[in-house]
């Protein structure tokens, strides 16, 4: 108990002993005046008693007066102001990266089916690290997405995001709904324009289309990755989905979505080239 809060203590006690005493003395000698009344009838005797009454009511009111008094007195102890203590939460300073790394890509990328830890932007965050480079991954894809979407997006990523590295991963779902091929290149080259013209180093992460689409359909789509990375010179990881496609113990029942482990192995193919990208922005 501090000092503050025993003053208030003994206060509050001897305010209450003050008033318990006079009461009692009161019914005390209210008890004591009624039977002196009542056995003695004569006036001399009345007056004296009523006497004696207001004589005992006078020392009672100085006790009670005593007893307050040396309440106010304890209260007053202590003339110090109430200290009020501050609590100062202090929040750990944001880490001071040397570069951010945005993924940027469809459902293979946001990680669908597997918890947002397990996706591969994650997974590449923590091998970072692990190995000593002090880069923030950042996980912008958008399950559905196709190139044109990327494209529509790319600003606000740019923008708001602030990325040193872009790993653009899309397309897929270009393939998958047979959409034209040429689209697929118009908007590769315009993302990729549209991040080099910014100094941000870009991995291009190349996709092959299943085999039911015809052989014309599947040469076009596999040949416009390594032209667009050529024309501007970005990084080029030549298959996203190397060594996990077509692999069942490494996707999940749909045969289209890696699990934990086969997010695993695809950072085991993209670290090499994040590490060549990074080497390129420590070297702007």
């Amino acid at each position: 108990m501090n000092k503050l809060l025993k003053c208030a203590f003994w206060s509050n006690l001897c305010v209450g002993a003050a008033i318990q005493i006079l009461d009692i003395l009161l019914y005390a000698c209210g008890l004591n005046c009624c039977s002196a009344l009542t056995l003695n009838q004569n006036a001399h005797f009345k007056t004296a008693s009523a006497k004696n009454h207001q004589f005992r009511l006078w020392q009672i009111k100085g006790v009670a007066l005593f007893l307050a008094g040396v309440g106010l007195m304890v209260s007053g102890c202590s003339q110090e102001s109430p200290v009020e203590t501050t609590i100062v939460v202090t929040q750990p300073p944001a880490p001071a990266y040397a570069g951010t790394i945005v993924a940027v890509g469809d459902s293979l990328t946001a990680g669908l089916g597997v918890a947002e830890e397990q996706a591969y932007p994650a997974q590449l965050a923590r091998r970072l690290q692990a190995e000593g480079y002090n880069y923030q991954v950042i996980n912008a894809g958008v399950s559905g997405e196709t190139s044109s979407g990327a494209l529509s997006r790319i600003e606000w990523v740019i923008s708001s995001l602030r990325p040193d590295i872009v790993i653009l991963e899309t397309g897929a779902n270009d393939g998958l709904r047979g959409l034209d091929p040429d689209l697929l290149k118009t908007n590769l080259d315009r993302l990729a324009s549209s991040l080099t013209t910014r100094n941000i180093q870009v991995i291009l992460a190349g996709m092959l289309m299943l085999p039911n689409l015809g052989p014309d359909y599947t040469r076009s789509f596999s040949e416009i990755y390594p032209k667009i990375a050529q024309k501007h010179g970005v990084v080029f990881i030549p298959f996203f989905l190397d060594g996990v496609a077509g692999e069942p113990h490494l996707n999940q029942p749909d045969r289209l979505h890696p699990t934990a482990d086969g997010y695993t192995r695809i950072v085991e193919t993209v670290y090499p080239y994040v590490v060549r990208a990074i080497e390129r922005h420590k070297a702007k």
